[in-house]
């Protein structure tokens, strides 16, 4: 029999797939149109219908973004992904004139609770980032553009160590004001507990709705997937996850991938949850990657999945 904290939860969550920006953008080989496109196609196909496919920023900052108005203007035409939400990041007002320019229709932008984080990242102290995001979301609103809010460093931080709650707040209260629909809080450099993952919630849950939050973790510490069984426990229902367990930070030494897809598919599969992942289509997906990029996978379910298809029977 289940517990009673299992009895009331929710029966189903999102999945908002970060792999092919995210999960691609620190990785030294560069990966081509083609294959980017093929990847997103392949994440759609196996049920990820929220889907972060690129970003607009500056080339020479990260290489790997450099094709993003390319890789947009052939996902806009692609009949199969037009019930798809394609998220891009955007940086500034220049990466949103460009986002805008290649169509774009859903958006995320981006800030910190440290102030040292963000000049390393954008170069830039938490109140000017957030004169940038409102110059720029004011060009989105205009256009009926959707925007997603990322805050980094809410469960600390690779130069300052522990970050504000207090801080956190007045950030997520400026981004609701701005008009975005959800925040995305990240644990940048994957120290997060449960504990203290607890502790974030319900401090926000008194100002904000549950609705209005979403979890991104990365699994540098092996908690990952504990501190999603926290929030959903708490009542989150949306997370960020990458396929293969891609990702990692450039301005975050230490940092490895994000939460693979697949384990979070795992934990949610065995506790009867709805996540309308094709397990199958999406190990599809992440194997195609990952030989792309000739690399394993971070996704201890793929492992053993891929493993036990492999096996004789």
């Amino acid at each position: 029999m289940l517990s009673n904290s299992f009895l009331n939860l929710p029966k189903k969550v999102r999945i908002v797939e970060v792999g092919p920006r995210d999960g691609l953008q620190n990785e030294k080989s560069i990966v081509s149109l083609e294959n980017k496109l093929k990847f997103i196609k392949l994440l759609n196909l196996s049920g990820l219908h929220e889907i972060e496919a690129t970003s607009f920023v500056r080339a020479q900052k990260i290489p790997q973004m450099s094709d993003g108005g390319e890789l947009f203007n052939l996902l806009k035409k692609d009949s199969d992904l037009l019930t798809t939400r394609l998220i891009s990041l955007v940086p500034n007002l220049i990466g949103m004139e460009a986002a805008l320019n290649a169509g774009v229709r859903d958006i995320a932008v981006f800030t910190s609770t440290s102030n040292s984080f963000n000049k390393k990242n954008i170069n830039a102290s938490i109140d000017e980032s957030m004169l940038r995001i409102k110059e720029l979301m004011a060009l989105a609103n205009a256009n009926k553009i959707s925007t997603r809010g990322y805050i980094s460093t809410v469960f600390g931080c690779p130069y300052e160590g522990k970050t504000s709650l207090d801080q956190l707040k007045k950030i997520a209260d400026q981004l609701l004001e701005l008009g975005v629909y959800e925040i995305s809080l990240g644990d940048t450099i994957g120290i997060a507990n449960p504990k203290q993952v607890a502790e974030v919630i319900e401090f926000l849950s008194k100002d904000f709705k549950l609705d209005f939050l979403s979890m991104h973790f990365h699994d540098t510490r092996g908690l990952a997937v504990a501190n999603v069984l926290t929030s959903f426990e708490m009542g989150i229902t949306s997370f960020d996850s990458s396929a293969g367990g891609l990702g990692g930070c450039p301005y975050a030494l230490g940092a490895s991938g994000n939460v693979a897809t697949e384990d979070l598919y795992y934990l949610f599969d065995s506790l009867g949850i709805e996540t309308g992942i094709d397990i199958e289509k999406l190990s599809a997906a992440s194997s195609f990657i990952l030989k792309v990029l000739n690399r394993e996978g971070q996704s201890k379910f793929l492992k053993a999945y891929l493993s036990s298809k492999s096996s004789p029977s």
